[in-house]
């Protein structure tokens, strides 16, 4: 038998038999009868050219070229055994690298919960999160440098696949100081007529245009004063006495000090959607049990109360108080 000859049973019996100390002991442990392991290990040592085994009355000891090559062929079986699991692991989506695209105030709600689901189902996945709009996710995607995205807005493309996996009710960001702040709820027509701040100016249609059909709906002509280009500016220009803003409930989680959160009255509620997008041809197993715990998720937030209604009413930011020495 030639070297190359060797295969993964020679090593597992060749262990064996040191590990038995007796040929007849091995085949117990092995399942096998004696004269063929005998003979396989015979073929190992010719194999290799050397003697491993010193056989006597008493059973089988290693010779010194067996103790060196009985601890090699304990680390292939090890590593054989890891490549098998590793393998199946991957095939079952447990194992390897997700890129996935991320954006905005999506990161202060749903994703990180979907992101701590997967991880802690699926702990030898690595995940690794890319700050994107929604334009450059679609790029990314079509390019592979992505497997999913999170975003808003997406429209139908022959490529790739989305699905809405969360509705998330819009507020309205007042800043602490302004004659509205203490309201329970506000509707459109109020805060239509107060200086508005609106994002993201690109890329269109975006959350912007949601905001703007709002007030078409009701037929008011908001009076917006400014456009930038994130949610982050916009509550900061707010808490500077601006104007105002709405946002999601995922933006709700950005408390910024002087500001107060508000709820839409019943009649002007509005939701936005929070969209996944994916390749349609990707059948990765990795894939799938992340969209599995993506929609999983998403159904636990779905009923769950969005940050601050447990009370009602406005929510008001400020810094927190300093713990008592």
């Amino acid at each position: 038998m030639a070297l190359n000859g060797i295969e993964l049973r020679h090593l597992r019996y060749f262990v064996a038999v040191v590990e038995q100390r007796t040929f007849r002991a091995a085949a117990l442990r092995l399942h096998v009868s004696q004269p063929p392991l005998t003979r396989q290990i015979q073929q190992l040592e010719e194999a290799l050219g050397v003697r491993l085994l010193e056989r006597s009355a008493r059973g089988a000891e290693p010779t010194e070229a067996g103790q060196v090559f009985y601890a090699e062929a304990c680390n292939l079986l090890s590593l054989a055994e890891q490549a098998a699991d590793r393998t199946r692991l991957a095939g079952m989506g447990g194992l390897g690298r997700l890129d996935i695209g991320v954006f905005g105030s999506a990161v202060l709600g749903p994703i990180p919960k979907i992101v701590h689901r997967f991880r802690q189902s699926h702990p030898q996945v690595e995940l690794v999160l890319h700050s994107m709009d929604r334009l450059d996710q679609i790029k990314a995607l079509r390019e592979r440098r992505i497997a999913v995205g999170f975003n808003r807005f997406f429209a139908e493309e022959p490529d790739l696949q989305w699905e809405v996996i969360l509705n998330e009710q819009m507020v309205v960001v007042v800043p602490e100081q302004h004659r509205l702040a203490s309201r329970k709820v506000l509707s459109l027509a109020e805060i239509g007529r107060e200086p508005l701040i609106l994002y993201p100016r690109t890329p269109r249609p975006g959350f912007i245009d949601r905001m703007m059909r709002l007030f078409h709906q009701r037929k008011i002509t908001p009076n917006v004063s400014q456009e930038v280009d994130d949610m982050v500016t916009a509550v900061g220009l707010v808490a500077s006495g601006m104007g105002l803003s709405l946002v999601s409930d995922s933006g709700r989680n950005l408390q910024v000090p002087g500001t107060v959160q508000i709820p839409l009255r019943a009649e002007d509620r509005a939701s936005a959607e929070l969209c996944i997008i994916f390749r349609r041809d990707d059948r990765s197993p990795l894939l799938a049990e992340f969209l599995k715990e993506a929609r999983a998720e998403s159904a636990v937030q779905a009923l769950a109360p969005a940050p601050g209604k447990r009370g009602g009413g406005a929510r008001r930011s400020k810094p927190a108080r300093p713990r008592a020495q």
